[in-house]
């Protein structure tokens, strides 16, 4: 399965040394120019920058319809847009965004999406997150990363 990536789901995993998981989960990523620039621009001090550029199944693609990421720059992120219109333009993929807004934009124009809480909770069910607590904590400790008690119980499991 093919999946394009908005940038905060891959820098929340890479400071918890799970990034890799979503290589295991789906195989290849793509990240439009803009999500690239957005890890890799600013040096190697971002979280993911050399793991991603690492990475042999993560590809940089760039987005054909400047058109609809110029529209969808009126409300969104210069990622979030190219990562919806990167998206549209790869057929049967599926977006990865944790972004509110850019993930209800994507589903009015008919993507899949999931969010980081969705990628956890199906690695947990197909056993490739051995410690869903622990990744969790760190998720929460380390990257800053806010979940409710209902989406913390989601992904630990019963």
């Amino acid at each position: 399965m093919i999946v394009v990536a908005d940038t905060s789901p891959l820098i929340a995993l890479s400071r918890v040394q799970r990034l890799d998981l979503l290589r295991e989960m789906f195989g290849t990523l793509l990240l439009p120019d803009a999500v690239w620039n957005e890890l890799t621009g600013e040096g190697m001090e971002r979280p993911g920058a050399v793991s991603v550029l690492e990475a042999k199944w993560i590809e940089r693609k760039s987005v054909e319809d400047r058109a609809l990421v110029s529209v969808l720059r009126r409300d969104l992120g210069a990622g979030e847009s190219e990562a919806i219109a990167l998206a549209r333009e790869t057929n049967g993929c599926v977006l990865l965004m944790d972004e509110r807004l850019g993930r209800s934009v994507a589903k009015r124009l008919g993507l899949q999406v999931t969010g980081l809480v969705g990628v956890l909770v199906d690695a947990r069910e197909r056993g490739l997150l051995r410690d869903p607590k622990g990744v969790v904590d760190d998720l929460q400790e380390l990257a800053g990363f806010w979940l409710s008690p209902e989406l913390r119980g989601l992904i630990i499991g019963p």
